[in-house]
């Protein structure tokens, strides 16, 4: 672009002006500053130190207020401070103690914790069968224990809860055996069931009856990831010929030996849990009937790794079995501070909608702008930034509503129509009057606004102006349409009667 000579003359004249300026002021702080310099040091040393202690404590303070003002910040969440290989019995209580007084149920974490220490009291060790239904889990724990009363069935499923079994080793160790609901049936809650047990149990074995699926691969990774003893116990191996287990069981290393596990090779075991089979038996005249026996079962190979297992782990088996509880009781309480989130959040919105929908009420003017009433916008983002642990800088806030109020204007028409209808659908309404149907719309604004920014704070974890406008710009038609109801009953509510 091209300036004219005139134009040019203003601009050099401006920066000629300002470097005058500058200079005069330069030069007057400057003999400012030695005058009084020249004076505390013809007076007394105390006032000289007092004096240079006060200005250094009024610059560190500017510096402080303009980086409170100016650097945006995050505060993590106190659960993530702790990396995950350090959460111990301390950490997880404080973090118990504070979600417990900020309002969250956590009584499913401190559930895992009472849980954690009866079975610490009771000495007992733990192994748990894992694995997907009609693996035979229950009938090898029928084999260890055949005095026990586990339930078989040929129809895949048949546990649906947790169930404990004792069984002594050679060592007269006491040890239960824990049978917990198959995984990758058709209730999904069964296999979050066994999962948790399977992070309190002291040991898991996993039971397969053949090659690993994909499902399978992932629910031994997740295994692993938790650090504690684990077997792998291929079930039902009497199907398979010599040369087909070979190659059953090196396939069963290799996926082992890709998921990065160090689990040693006398931890992979080939069984036969036994049990019932039909066969055709022929009697002396040769008539042929169906009859049911006994099929030996095959577990040698299972106690020994059992016992390998107790032995060589040894103490360090109390400590990984305790630090998975912790993470247990962690997760269940990260879940909790989710749930009261969303519960908390839904309070905050409504309240400044409410607010919002009292305004435009009260206001002058109907065709106001939602967010012209920055206090409530503002309170409403201070409120929801900290409760999703997020510290924005006031600019921050100052420029996401900026943002958002520059969106709301191709949204009002729909907020308007959409806030008309809704109003009709309330019997005894009568003719809408345009201040309650602004009403409406700038609680519907507002509705959206915050709904949009609980959305964006789950998903980044604080307040980018940019990115949580432009999702309240994409999802605003959404929560309008969805929100229309229960924002009309408020203006409803806070209506005067005339």
């Amino acid at each position: 672009m091209k300036l004219d000579r005139l134009t040019r003359i203003v601009v050099a004249l401006l920066i000629l002006l300002v470097f005058i300026v500058a200079i005069g002021a330069m030069l007057f702080l400057t003999e400012s500053a030695l005058n009084v310099w020249d004076r505390l040091l013809q007076g007394p040393r105390a006032l000289r130190y007092g004096y240079v202690a006060i200005m250094a404590a009024l610059v560190a303070t500017a510096i402080w207020l303009i980086w409170r003002l100016v650097v945006r910040r995050k505060i993590r969440p106190a659960q993530r401070k702790t990396t995950a290989s350090k959460l111990t019995k301390a950490d997880i209580r404080q973090r118990i103690a504070e979600a417990e007084a900020a309002g969250v149920d956590v009584g499913a974490a401190q559930a895992e914790l009472q849980e954690l220490a009866s079975r610490q009291a009771s000495g007992a060790v733990h192994l748990c069968f894992f694995g997907e239904i009609s693996t035979g889990k229950s009938s090898l724990i029928k084999a260890l224990v055949p005095d026990a009363n586990v339930t078989v069935d040929v129809v895949g499923g048949s546990t649906a809860d947790i169930r404990h079994y004792r069984w002594r080793n050679d060592k007269g160790d006491e040890i239960l055996l824990t049978d917990v609901p198959g995984t990758a049936g058709h209730d999904q809650r069964l296999d979050e069931i066994a999962t948790q047990e399977a992070r309190r149990s002291h040991v898991v074995l996993f039971v397969c009856d053949g090659d690993l699926t994909r499902a399978e691969k992932q629910a031994v990774e997740s295994l692993v990831e938790l650090g504690k003893p684990l077997v792998l116990v291929m079930n039902k191996a009497d199907r398979f010929d010599a040369d087909e287990q070979a190659a059953l069981m090196q396939r069963l290393l290799e996926h082992l030996d890709d998921m990065g596990s160090v689990i040693e090779r006398d931890r992979l075991v080939a069984v036969s849990a036994g049990g019932e089979v039909d066969v055709v038996a022929r009697s002396a005249d040769g008539a042929e009937e169906i009859v049911r026996r006994q099929r030996p079962a095959d577990i040698g190979v299972l106690v020994v790794a059992i016992n390998r297992v107790l032995d060589d782990t040894g103490g360090s088996m109390d400590q990984k079995r305790d630090r998975a509880v912790f993470h247990l009781a962690a997760d269940k309480l990260a879940g909790a501070e989710a749930q009261y989130r969303v519960q908390r959040s839904e309070q905050i919105i409504r309240s400044a909608t409410r607010k919002a929908v009292l305004g435009s009420l009260a206001a002058v003017s109907p065709g106001t702008d939602v967010l012209i009433q920055g206090y409530v916008g503002t309170t409403m983002t201070q409120e929801l930034c900290k409760l999703y642990g997020a510290a924005p800088r006031d600019l921050d806030i100052e420029e996401f509503l900026n943002l958002s109020q520059s969106r709301v204007g191709r949204a009002l028409p729909l907020s308007l129509a959409v806030a008309g209808n809704g109003l009709k659908a309330f019997p005894g309404v009568g003719t809408v009057a345009g201040g309650l149907v602004h009403a409406v719309a700038y609680g519907l604004i507002f509705d959206a606004l915050g709904r949009s920014l609980v959305l964006t704070l789950s998903r980044h974890g604080e307040l980018v102006p940019d990115i949580a406008s432009r999702e309240f710009e994409e999802g605003i038609s959404e929560h309008i349409e969805a929100g229309v109801r229960r924002v009309a009953e408020m203006a409803l509510d806070e209506k005067p009667d005339n």
